[in-house]
């Protein structure tokens, strides 16, 4: 009897140890239940006067992936005031060990280029990405840099310079402004120069750099000495476009803005990528390269559509009726 006593005492205390060891079992953390990995993103872009609606395409693009801030995505996100100021933040996300680097047009992708080759970098709006070297083709880039080209080929700004006239058919003398510290300044000037030859376009060609020197240009034109003004510098126009346009509007002077955004704040008319599709692409590029999959292995994309959006007000204050074959072509007309 004792010993049978003694037997289901045992079995008790087994029976117990077995649910304590289960209990701490359960409280302790297993790789399931491991907390997830925040990924650290470095985003930067230079141009104090915008914040480009790819940013917000981006984060529409992760948030459907998956991601979401303050869970399992940390956006660290930099506007700045030029390229040196790129420069010192791409050398800070490197120092600070970010997983990726995200780098909003061709000043901040030079930047990210310059800082790391090992940490995968996603391009966005990168202009003429094979000239400028960023990567060694849109096939096969490789490097650490792959994402969205917003323009590839030769022409883009001849045919920007095209619709201009069109639809400013008395478009005759034209102010364009470049930045000769601008890489891509060699390229597009004798591009535009070609492309206003056969328009029968007299070009005022001037070069800038700084917001002060835009403004002395601009203060400095005599009433009818052109008809409409050309930036024709990705720096220019990435660092300065609501100073652009706003000049450009008080002196009653047509001009096509970089950025769909601002035709919607009274810009005339803008032609190109649609800004937040881009940055829903650019999350694509981000999930595969936070996967494992190599930048070099991932082709650089070139956008298929182009937007034509004309601020019809902007028109009729500035004195100019739009052609109709002009606007049946707009994908966006605002009155």
């Amino acid at each position: 009897m004792r010993r049978h006593t003694a037997m289901r005492k045992r079995g008790i205390v087994s029976i117990m140890g077995i649910f304590l060891l289960g209990v701490l079992v359960a409280a302790c953390p297993t790789d399931a239940q491991a907390p997830a990995k925040v990924w650290r993103i470095g985003l930067f872009h230079v141009g104090l006067d915008h914040v480009p609606s790819s940013l917000e395409g981006l984060r529409e693009g992760l948030k459907a992936l998956g991601y979401e801030e303050g869970k399992n995505l940390h956006l660290d996100w930099r506007n700045l005031p030029d390229e040196a100021a790129a420069q010192a933040a791409a050398q800070v996300f490197v120092r600070e060990q970010v997983d990726l680097l995200v780098a909003f047009e061709n000043q901040a992708i030079r930047a990210a280029q310059a800082a790391t080759t090992t940490i995968p970098s996603v391009m966005v709006h990168a202009y003429d990405p094979i000239t400028n070297q960023f990567i060694q083709s849109l096939a096969h880039p490789g490097g650490n840099l792959t994402g969205q080209a917003a323009f590839s080929w030769e022409g883009w700004y001849a045919k920007k310079l095209d619709l201009f006239k069109e639809l400013v058919p008395h478009l005759r003398r034209v102010l364009v402004l470049v930045d000769p510290h601008d890489p891509l300044t060699a390229r597009l000037l004798p591009e535009v120069q070609h492309a206003a030859a056969a328009l029968q376009l007299h070009l005022t060609v001037r070069e800038v750099t700084t917001q002060a020197g835009i403004e002395q240009i601009f203060s400095a034109l005599t009433p009818g000495e052109v008809e409409g003004v050309f930036p024709a510098s990705n720096n220019l126009e990435t660092n300065f476009p609501a100073l652009l346009m706003r000049l450009a509007l008080a002196h009653r002077l047509p001009m096509p803005v970089p950025l769909e955004q601002w035709v919607v704040e009274g810009g005339f008319f803008y032609y190109g990528i649609n800004h937040r599709a881009a940055g829903r692409a650019a999350a694509r590029y981000v999930d595969k390269l936070l996967k494992g999959t190599s930048p070099a292995a991932l082709p650089v994309e070139q956008p298929a559509t182009f937007n034509l959006v004309i601020n019809r007000k902007t028109a009729d204050a500035l004195g100019l009726t739009i052609p109709p074959a002009i606007l049946f072509q707009a994908t966006k007309v605002i009155q």
